[in-house]
């Protein structure tokens, strides 16, 4: 499980940490997303945490490639 990280946080990242960890939190989201719909899932507000932090850290990676 992936320790979700502030925007701050994230802008100091390189670009290649950025994505893999937004390759790690997918692959995370794709396991929330099967146990909960075999049932299994207990947390169901971290699916909308995980999606969030992807969100985050294609926003900095968008601002960066604005510039």
């Amino acid at each position: 499980m992936v320790i979700l990280v502030k925007t701050n946080e994230i802008r100091k990242w390189d670009n290649t940490k950025i994505n893999e960890e937004i390759g790690t939190l997918k692959r995370e989201l794709f396991d929330l997303r099967f146990k909960q719909a075999t049932g299994q899932l207990e947390n169901t507000a971290r699916i909308s945490n995980v999606k969030k932090a992807i969100a985050r850290m294609k926003t900095v990676l968008n601002e960066r490639n604005a510039k």
